[in-house]
């Protein structure tokens, strides 16, 4: 327990972090890697360069700080990061480094404005947190090795069958190695593949959504290939497995894992919106559905460029053939003359609120989302602005976790 004053000079730097939150995150990364550089097989090269990283932790310690005195309240976000350690190989050995750096690093932000009084009572902060965090991605370690099928760590899958599903969207369909079971999931959980790219230093991990509904004796992914783009270079761990990558060769992965799932005992209707390659975890929730025999009305709505890059659009067309339950709406900002001739979408630019009020049968639904940052900056503001209750929006972040405010 944190006494009295060390949780009121916790409150006090709240402002300044709302102010040099990034900044020191950003310098604590640096500090970090030039200590330890065997952490960069664990972190995700791009984010850091990006920026993501450093503004996802950065919130993440100003949450700490707001809620310092009732930490049970950034639990939901203490369980997010858990999930995201325990699939990236984050061990309880990791948190005294990141402690050291982290402190450093506002001491060396802020100068003399970081006291030897502040610095203490941040150490004593982190301490609780840091154990916090321990304690919860124990758990789930123990709960990845302990299930039937489950394991620790990474694992080595075949490339059973490599499908592509639009130019720009690519399945692979993984087994173990050991030909043992694997574990079962929740339909919106993803996976992370580990690789070791040709004249990289060091590997690089990237998470992906398991595209299929769970009980098969394989996992699914779907990678969208992240072509260079103005200044933003091409992906490269995307374009390897994408160009590389064939069917016999070897991926490691990690157990499921991930909190953003579908709530299978809600009976009433679900809508699953999606953007580009946000459809992966919806088409995981879609295929649940239908597979559970459910007579939920389900809504499937889909946002793409154009068919050119709209991923398994057959496939869910088939399952609404078959399933009266389930409609489906396509909407394509850029549709080509072909899509246009053969009446491949139902909405020509982007997503908004009286289209969604016009193909979405009630407001009392169950709403879960996925894709660009924008297009889900637009899906919540427009069923917030539709009265759709906060707990009933249900969404993902790809990568870092931002904030759709």
């Amino acid at each position: 327990m944190l006494s009295q004053k060390t949780i009121e000079i916790i409150k006090s730097t709240v402002p300044v972090l709302e102010v040099h939150g990034t900044a020191i995150t950003k310098r604590f990364y640096q500090m970090m890697f030039a200590k330890h550089p065997e952490l960069l097989n664990i972190f995700n090269h791009a984010n850091q360069k990006q920026g993501r990283q450093q503004t996802a932790l950065a919130n993440a310690v100003y949450a700490a700080a707001l809620y310092i005195d009732k930490l049970e309240t950034i639990l939901p976000v203490v369980k997010q990061i858990g999930h995201k350690h325990r699939s990236l190989g984050v061990k309880a050995e990791h948190y005294p480094i990141v402690g050291e750096n982290l402190l450093a690093a506002i001491k060396d932000v802020l100068g003399d404005a970081a006291t030897d009084e502040i610095i203490q009572a941040w150490a004593e902060a982190y301490g609780v947190i840091a154990d916090a965090f321990i304690g919860v991605e124990h758990e789930m370690y123990e709960e990845a090795g302990g299930q039937p099928g489950g394991w620790v760590d990474f694992r080595e899958f075949i490339v059973q069958r490599k499908v592509k599903e639009s130019d720009v969207i690519t399945s692979f369909y993984l087994v173990p190695a050991d030909g043992q079971p694997i574990s079962t999931y929740e339909p919106g959980q993803y996976v992370s593949v580990k690789v070791e790219l040709p004249g990289e230093q060091y590997t690089h991990i990237r998470q992906y959504s398991l595209s299929d509904a769970p009980g098969n004796a394989y996992y699914r992914i779907s990678v969208k290939r992240e072509d260079a783009m103005q200044d933003k270079p091409a992906g490269k761990v995307s374009v390897y497995l994408s160009e590389e990558v064939k069917e016999g060769d070897s991926l490691r992965l990690s157990a499921p894992a991930g909190d953003f799932t579908l709530q299978q005992e809600d009976s009433r209707p679900v809508v699953l919106l999606s953007g580009g390659v946000g459809l992966t975890p919806m088409i995981s929730m879609l295929n649940t559905l239908i597979k559970s025999g459910t007579d939920r009305p389900i809504t499937f709505i889909h946002a793409a460029k154009n068919g050119n890059v709209h991923a398994m659009k057959q496939a869910v067309e088939e399952l609404a053939a078959k399933h009266p339950q389930l409609s489906v709406h396509w909407c394509y900002t850029q549709p080509t003359e072909k899509d246009r001739l053969n009446g491949a979408f139902q909405k020509e630019g982007y997503i908004d609120l009286p289209w969604l009020q016009k193909v979405i049968d009630t407001k009392e639904a169950s709403y879960y989302f996925c894709g660009p940052i924008p297009f889900m900056k637009t899906i919540n503001g427009a069923l917030l602005e539709w009265g759709v209750p906060a707990a009933d929006i249900h969404y993902e972040f790809f990568g870092p976790a931002a904030t759709l405010a």
